[in-house]
């Protein structure tokens, strides 16, 4: 049985850095590819990004077996610590991981962890 979990992270990015790198990093780490049928096929995820300062906080919410949540953890920070992503364009967007680790379930992520739980 699938259950919601949160994977926050704090990112030093460069000056150009697209705010949809990172999830893209995340996207490709998980499901292997961009564009894919849904659902993912290891874990429904959704990645944010919000601006802290010059900062990036970046929330990925997922739907998981318990069994799996390390795995995807795993898969997650090895995205983020790579901090590099290149576009199918060509265009690079860098950044540095500075933290990342388990959160909780913020109440207004609970709706959409639900339909992922579902998916």
């Amino acid at each position: 049985m699938r259950t919601a979990f949160v994977h926050d992270a704090l990112l030093d990015p460069e000056p150009a850095l697209d705010h949809r790198a990172p999830g893209g990093a995340v996207t490709l780490a998980l499901c292997g590819s961009l564009e894919h049928e849904p659902p993912c096929p290891l874990a429904p995820h959704h990645t944010t990004v919000e601006v802290e300062g010059s900062r990036l906080r970046v929330r990925v919410l997922f739907a998981a077996d318990a069994t799996d949540e390390p795995l995807v953890r795993e898969l997650v920070e090895q995205a983020l610590t790579a901090g590099v992503w290149t576009y199918p364009d060509g265009v690079v967007s860098t950044w540095s991981l500075l933290s990342c680790g388990p959160d909780e379930v913020r109440i207004t992520e609970r709706e959409h962890a639900d339909r992922l739980v579902q998916s």
